[in-house]
């Protein structure tokens, strides 16, 4: 029988010599465990520690890797948890604050909308000293509310408050829609407004529908022509401006109502036109 020489070790599963970390024959582990009670090195494949006698299983020295670490107190975690609450806390109350900062920078309508379509009547309570209170809206024709959301519209297109164009001009779109069938003004009014809170194609279809009724309208050759340079067509601005210097002298001779009541957009656009190269061909 062949005796195993001094650097190999007898396999404690299948008594097989071998060398190394595990036995060649069945796998088994070839290096010494320690002993959970006294710490020292046991016979691999012992049974129990022959130091202190403590069952021991035929498990090996655990390494570094192996040892989990201690468990972490809940309650040193816990200020850190609170901390990080509190700060989200205050953040969101800091970012709150400044979006109604902001958006009161910018809208209008907040301050300036009105009972029952947003215009003139500020509700219960004394107007500010030196203001005048407007009408009961619900006192208005239909056409007056037209006519008031419009100025609204404009006047805050003028002062570059886009937020309450936005806010505005949808109540001021159905206010026109309402006043159906409408005539040339009406529709030039719906396009403007259309035409300020960016919805072009309704803005370019009231155009369309007034020239179609009149090719030489003032006002809808103005409204296309500004349609046309917002969608960056400008072969077809040139083209209105200068069908508006052509038609303005018959046109203007016919006294029509609106075309006084847009007065200064009509000379405003003919000064505009005549500056076109189009406009003397």
């Amino acid at each position: 029988m062949t005796q195993p020489s001094t650097s190999e070790i007898i396999c404690a599963a299948c008594s097989t010599p071998g060398t190394g970390r595990f036995c060649s024959n069945c796998g088994a582990s070839l290096e010494p465990a320690i002993c959970a009670g006294c710490k020292n090195s046991i016979t691999p494949g012992a049974r129990f520690c022959q130091n202190c006698g403590r069952p021991t299983g035929s498990v090996s020295a655990p390494t570094t890797e192996s040892i989990p670490a201690p468990p972490r107190s809940a309650s040193a975690s816990l200020p850190w948890i609170v901390a990080a609450i509190a700060l989200v806390v205050l953040l969101a109350f800091l970012a709150g604050n400044g979006f109604n900062s902001r958006r009161g920078s910018t809208l209008d309508a907040p301050q300036n909308a009105l009972p029952q379509a947003g215009l003139d009547d500020r509700g219960a309570g004394s107007p500010p000293e030196g203001a005048v209170r407007g009408p009961d809206i619900s006192q208005l024709s239909p056409q007056e509310r037209a006519d008031r959301l419009f100025n609204r519209v404009m006047l805050l297109a003028s002062q570059g408050k886009p937020d309450s164009v936005l806010f505005f001009a949808p109540m001021a779109i159905s206010a026109y829609q309402m006043l159906s069938p409408m005539n040339a003004d009406q529709r030039y009014d719906l396009g403007r407004i259309a035409e300020v809170a960016g919805a072009l194609p309704l803005a370019r279809a009231q155009a369309d529908t007034i020239l179609v009724e009149n090719p030489k309208h003032l006002l809808g050759l103005i409204l296309a022509s500004r349609i046309a340079a917002l969608d960056k067509r400008a072969a077809d601005q040139k083209a209105f401006d200068a069908r508006l210097v052509s038609a303005y002298q018959a046109e203007s001779a016919r006294k029509l109502p609106e075309y006084d009541r847009h007065g200064d957009d009509i000379q405003n656009a003919l000064t505009e036109a005549r500056r076109s190269p189009a406009a003397g061909q």
